[in-house]
């Protein structure tokens, strides 16, 4: 059975940079648009970013918009979320997750979830 693999999180200081990556294992990626979700203590996980399956189209929340890119190389069966100028508030559980398009995601309608990668955003 196929699944999503995240990876790249860590103990960062503000204002640093992180790349996330979501890998697909058993299953091809491109056949999916890919989402990327927060979750922190106490809150339900939040959509963040979206990318299309041929990744022409995108999708931001504000929060991240002009920080955070998300990308994917269909060949390698991989979605990466780069992560610029961290702030101690973007500390939480980072998940990726495959779904039929970019609408789908934001309704939460997921296909596949990775099991999640945390990110830690010091002061």
């Amino acid at each position: 059975q196929g699944q999503l693999v995240e990876s790249g999180g860590g103990l960062v200081e503000a204002g640093e940079s992180l790349r996330l990556s979501c890998a697909a294992s058993g299953r091809t990626l491109s056949y999916y648009a890919v989402g990327w979700f927060r979750q922190t203590p106490g809150k339900e996980r939040s959509l963040i970013a979206a990318i299309s399956r041929p990744g022409r189209g995108v999708y931001y929340v504000q929060d991240v918009k002009g920080r955070f890119t998300v990308s994917r190389d269909n060949t390698q069966n991989i979605a990466y979320l780069q992560m610029n100028s961290l702030t101690p508030e973007d500390t939480a559980l980072y998940y990726c997750a495959a779904g039929r398009d970019i609408e789908s995601i934001r309704k939460a309608t997921i296909d596949y979830w990775g099991q999640g990668t945390q990110v830690t955003v010091s002061f």
